[in-house]
């Protein structure tokens, strides 16, 4: 759970399978009396589905890997599109598909890959490294200029072994592209120095809007990242505080 300060809101990560009770919770607690969802009002975006309470509360819902046609075309939903608990079900029911998922997180020294498949996903191939890349130094003069280039060519080589990784595990998967969704991880500028490497931008266009913010990659980071990238993301605003961010902040 992440709080937002200065405000009411917070981001939720809510599993597949708590997710239906969890939006009869929420009607619950903001429904002034009214039993569960039926307190609820839905409406269906491309990729979210807001669920507003009387009390103005509302819980924007994004599920994991969201449908290419977008919500509304969830199976179960062409005729009830309307209904809070049908609407919870489909995308309780999206985000337990067995998928194939690829994951990716570097940070500067160190990456985890690995590609994740069915449901609960299991870890189906993977590789870890690490590489010295030196803190900064303090010293002036040319003593801070020649380890500056050391730093430098640490940090590319130990970025070059993570897209070498990325590209030689996704790489291993039956089919052209053969990866679902791709989630990346770890340090945002680390990750952005890999964008340009043409090994890795078929992958890297799909990937999940959602950036993990995980320590040093190691396997056991990288194993507990399914709980994470199959969770609904819920951002909740109660009543009385701001409005939620735009889209794209998430």
């Amino acid at each position: 759970m992440t709080n937002i300060p200065g405000s009411g809101n917070k981001w939720l990560d809510v599993s597949a399978e708590r997710f239906p009770g969890w939006i009869v919770s929420f009607g619950l607690r903001h429904g002034t009396g009214i039993a569960g969802p039926a307190a609820l009002t839905v409406r269906l975006g491309d990729d979210r589905a807001a669920f507003a309470a009387p009390d103005g509360s509302v819980a924007e819902c994004y599920p994991p890997v969201p449908p290419a046609a977008g919500l509304a075309a969830l199976p179960g939903l062409s005729d009830t599109p309307d209904q809070p608990a049908a609407v919870a079900e489909a995308l309780a029911a999206h985000a337990i598909t067995p998928r194939t998922v690829g994951v990716l997180l570097v940070r500067l020294g160190g990456y985890a890959v690995g590609v994740f498949t069915g449901y609960p996903p299991a870890l189906a191939d993977s590789k870890t490294g690490s590489r010295l890349v030196h803190g900064r130094s303090a010293a002036g003069g040319w003593s801070q200029h020649r380890f500056a280039r050391r730093r430098e060519k640490q940090a590319n080589e130990a970025l070059a072994a993570a897209a070498d990784a990325a590209a030689a595990v996704f790489g291993r998967q039956p089919g052209a592209v053969a990866l679902d969704a791709v989630v990346l991880g770890g340090d945002k500028r680390a990750v952005a120095e890999l964008r340009d490497d043409p090994r890795l931008a078929p992958y890297l266009a799909r990937a999940a809007d959602r950036f993990l913010t995980v320590p040093d990659p190691k396997r056991a980071v990288l194993e507990g990242t399914p709980k994470l990238f199959t969770a609904v993301r819920i951002w909740l605003t109660e009543a009385q505080s701001p409005k939620s961010p735009p889209i794209g902040t998430h």
